[in-house]
């Protein structure tokens, strides 16, 4: 498995990186989450991205893998107000109280990244929320810290001097932050999650799209086909899903500036499929600018600007 250095942090990461999104959302049975998990781990992956607001995927992730801790680089998120927590949203009292929670639950003693859960820009610019992390760095809890988002926001979050991390959307249907967000996140040495790398599989037909994802789905569908371009048409055969599961997933690792594409998934099956598509390395160049001019078409065509999508 590929590894690249995440930015300021120092770490070496894997190339494909583990979301917990799904596992959470979806109650997946804790015996499977480690199924998918120590396999993952086994076979070189080694960052885990989860967050507070992905309900039940934190404790599921400590339970699996909690004994393994030196085997990972754990990044969670946090900010939004919970009811059994004290604290308004972005508050430095719910921060410093969702921190402590996650510590629990994650069965360990410090969170390697802990990233702001996608707050808005002018919170941002408050500075308390970032406060609240920075303080938790300074207490022992995190390593480093950094913002979840997209777009304005992820931009002036890369260039922030406490800044670590980002996690931005970019994917062959999303690419509006690999020319604002990665390109301050490469100039300023801060490490990048790519999030959604497979584009939520926006090829399937409407009817097969299901779970907590379909808004996305929708967005990244019409995208798709404003693009007008097939997997034949950047030199693929074969089923047209399968192609399009391996373009998108080593599309956005060719990114320049992304570090790891997280993907989550419940069903151990899909594990091995993820790791063949990875070793393949990032796709040629020439593919690669062919899904970028298509983009670019497409969205001029539209006449309005495609935003990363939050």
């Amino acid at each position: 498995m590929e590894r690249r250095i995440f930015g300021k942090t120092g770490f070496e990461v894997s190339v494909l990186g583990f979301g917990g999104g799904p596992v959470g959302f979806l109650a997946t049975d804790r015996q499977q989450v480690a199924e998918i998990l120590n396999p993952l781990l086994d076979r070189g992956v080694n960052l885990i991205d989860t967050a507070a607001g992905y309900f039940g995927s934190e404790e599921a992730i400590g339970e699996a893998v909690g004994h393994r801790r030196d085997d990972y680089v754990l990044v969670s998120k946090c900010g939004q107000a919970f009811d059994d927590l004290d604290g308004e949203a972005w508050s430095a009292q719910a921060i410093e109280q969702t921190i402590d929670r996650s510590l629990q639950r994650l069965k360990t003693d410090h969170i390697d990244v802990m990233l702001l859960h996608s707050c808005d820009l002018e919170t941002l610019k408050e500075g308390e929320a970032l406060g609240a992390l920075i303080a938790a760095r300074s207490a022992g809890k995190v390593r480093f810290v950094g913002y979840s988002g997209d777009n304005e926001a992820a931009v002036y979050a890369a260039g922030l001097d406490d800044v670590a991390v980002i996690e931005t959307s970019v994917n062959i249907c999303d690419q509006a932050n690999a020319d604002g967000a990665l390109v301050e996140a490469k100039r300023n040495n801060v490490g990048v999650l790519a999030k959604r790398p497979i584009a939520n599989a926006a090829w399937k037909e409407s009817s097969e799209q299901q779970g907590i994802y379909v808004d996305y789905v929708r967005t990244y569908s019409e995208r798709l086909a404003k693009m007008g371009i097939t997997p034949a048409d950047l030199g693929f055969s074969g089923d047209a899903g399968v192609a399009w599961s391996e373009i998108a997933l080593r599309f956005t690792p060719s990114m320049p500036g992304v570090t790891t594409a997280i993907v989550g998934t419940t069903k151990p099956a899909n594990i091995e499929r993820n790791l063949e598509i990875a070793a393949k390395g990032a796709l040629p160049e020439p593919i690669v600018a062919e899904v970028r001019d298509a983009f670019r078409r497409a969205e001029k065509a539209d006449a309005k600007s495609w935003l990363g999508q939050t």
